[in-house]
């Protein structure tokens, strides 16, 4: 249990983070302000501060997350009338920090009771100073930092570092980053597997003969020999050689064999096994190891673009009136299925994690607001508008996008929790 617990915050946390620091790199290039950069969640227990950026660890290790200006900011942009706070200056009078934390006053700054703030354009804030009834107003540096009720320091967001006035191209290179950084995580994930197994499996029709009983070896068979027909039908790749034998069982078949550039003729009777009420036909025979450098390398990339093949027909299958629940899985299923990868140590979990980071890369191309593909969408049709969206359009196509996430999740859930606990 423990381990698993342990292998189940690992991976979740993995995907997260590396897709989160795909959208903090792409944002740092395109002149986005990151506010924070979070490893984990809820109650913060370490802060760094560090080129504008807020490094925060928080006591929950899933995963974590990018806070860019502009988004989700409101809460610190505009203090509300009333809301005390500290003020700290430079030399030229400006406003260096806004202290709105309880649990760090400066004894040596100037209290104010706010009335009025504006952090993005004019760079301001009015408030009350000792009871005085006349109001009083402060210019705030641009790149003045603001302590948050939880004692966070962060820095201000002003209009001109803020996510929705950068270009739209840098929007859609920041928004899609995530998703480069997750197929970027899964090659990297398949490429370690075949380093891990000794090499790769390999998809052409070379053979080894099978440790223990095998037709093949006894008939003659050796290590190396490519299977090019069966019963005079050619095979070219592993696929279609097993194909061919499966669909022979207890059958008299020939084999051309080619070896050492030269063909031979081998006759064999083929085994058979019973599977789900139907017999398949076997020989003995496994498909080869490349254990080249290169080979596992570009593993990488082959598993990751055939996964990709095969997740892209699943989802045209679900759209085409094929729809389940059972197609798809929360993190009570990747709970569940952490467990089968640790039993088969550290292979296991790392094809876990390219699995699911490819998965998570296309799901997340899914064009509904509030995914990246969602956002994706929204920044082309801001190019062709060549005008962005309007807030308020934008602000409820996210909240339905939202409403259709958190809905399609409890069911999601629901259905995990009886299929792999309650079954």
């Amino acid at each position: 249990m423990i381990t698993t617990i342990l292998a189940f915050i690992v991976v979740f946390g993995i995907l997260v983070f590396v897709h989160e620091f795909g959208h903090f790199i792409a944002a740092k290039k395109s002149g986005i302000m990151v506010r924070e950069f979070s490893i984990g969640m809820g109650p913060k227990i370490f802060f760094y501060r560090h080129n504008h950026t807020t490094y925060t660890i928080r006591i929950l290790p899933l995963g974590g997350y990018v806070r860019m200006a502009g988004l989700a900011d409101n809460e610190t942009q505009q203090l509300e009338p009333g809301t005390p706070v500290t003020l700290e200056f430079n030399d030229k009078d400006e406003v260096t920090l806004i202290n709105t934390s309880q649990k760090k006053r400066n004894i040596n700054g100037l209290p104010l009771e706010v009335s009025d703030i504006d952090l993005q354009k004019g760079l301001w804030i009015e408030g009350y100073q000792d009871n005085n009834e006349d109001v009083k107003r402060f210019n705030v540096n641009h790149d003045a930092l603001m302590i948050e009720s939880d004692g966070t320091t962060v820095q201000i967001a002003p209009e001109d570092v803020q996510f929705q006035n950068a270009p739209v191209l840098k929007k859609m290179i920041t928004n899609f980053a995530g998703i480069f950084n997750n197929v970027l995580l899964a090659i990297v994930a398949f490429s370690l597997l075949s380093f891990l197994q000794g090499g790769v499996v390999s998809t052409q029709n070379k053979v080894n003969t099978a440790s223990g009983h095998s037709v093949a070896r006894d008939a003659g068979i050796k290590n190396g020999d490519k299977i090019i027909k069966v019963d005079n039908v050619k095979t070219d790749n592993w696929n279609e050689l097993s194909s061919a034998i499966q669909s022979k069982p207890n059958t008299n078949v020939v084999l051309t064999v080619e070896r050492n550039n030269q063909t031979h003729i081998i006759k064999l009777k083929t085994d058979s096994q019973e599977s789900n009420g139907k017999k398949y036909g076997l020989i003995g025979i496994e498909n080869t190891l490349d254990t080249s450098f290169g080979a596992k390398l570009l593993s990488g990339f082959t598993r990751t673009w055939d996964m990709t093949r095969s997740l892209y027909s699943q989802l045209a299958y679900m759209i085409s009136g094929h729809f389940s629940l059972n197609d798809l899985g929360g993190p009570v299923a990747i709970y569940a299925n952490t467990t089968k990868a640790t039993k088969l140590g550290m292979a296991g979990i790392v094809y876990f994690i390219g699995f699911l980071s490819i998965n998570l890369a296309i799901m997340n191309l899914i064009p509904i607001p509030v995914l990246d593909g969602g956002k994706i969408l929204m920044n082309i049709i801001e190019a062709i508008r060549r005008k962005p969206t309007s807030e308020k359009v934008e602000t409820v196509v996210t909240l339905i996008g939202f409403a259709i996430i958190v809905v399609l999740m409890l069911l999601v859930t629901i259905n995990d929790i009886q299929r792999y606990f309650l079954h």
